[in-house]
């Protein structure tokens, strides 16, 4: 298991429209417990999700899902970040640099600029079979982002049945991938 961070670094985790999506505070107190800041960002669609007052308690830092007003504060610089859950649409667009709303934008610049960035999926069999988001998971492992799917990471569950596998999301995995990146 890595070591907790040692100094105050900053963990951008960024949440998608998935069934985990409402749990993320999971990841977060993971994270705060190995000392880092964490800032959440979630997709236009995951904002219905998640319990943004809850994680902006929990973070004492604003959800992030659009970009800031003039004059607004800025977030703190990403040392690294998790894309958790990750949907297919997500992924999708990021592989291919699509940057059409804020957490895309923020995360293909994060990349060019060689932050350490790890994605966990949540999709299901059909859509991962698909061979666009085959050949996504490539274009993103390319450029050395990993992403968490197959044996010993995520592993699909069948169309219709994701309910059922929210309890086990490896949270942990991404932060321990994360961490070994740095």
């Amino acid at each position: 298991m890595p070591e907790p961070v040692s100094e105050q670094k900053t963990l951008y985790v960024v949440v998608c429209a998935a069934g985990p999506a409402s749990e993320v505070g999971t990841l977060v107190g993971l994270a705060q417990n190995r000392g880092w800041t964490v800032q959440v960002m979630a997709t236009p669609a995951a904002v219905s999700f998640i319990d943004v007052e809850a994680l902006e308690k929990q973070t004492s830092r604003p959800v992030r899902s659009q970009h800031r007003a003039p004059g607004d504060p800025r977030s703190p610089k990403a040392d690294a970040i998790i894309i958790a859950p990750a949907t297919f649409n997500t992924i999708n667009k990021l592989a291919n640099g699509i940057a059409d709303n804020y957490v895309l934008d923020v995360v293909n610049e994060a990349i060019g600029l060689g932050v350490p960035t790890v994605v966990l999926p949540f999709v299901n069999s059909a859509y991962a079979s698909r061979a666009p988001f085959r050949e996504s998971i490539k274009k993103l492992r390319d450029e050395d982002v990993p992403v968490l799917i197959g044996p010993g990471s995520f592993v699909p569950h069948e169309a219709g049945s994701g309910s059922s596998a929210f309890d086990a999301f490896p949270w942990q995995l991404a932060l321990d991938q994360v961490e070994e990146r740095l």
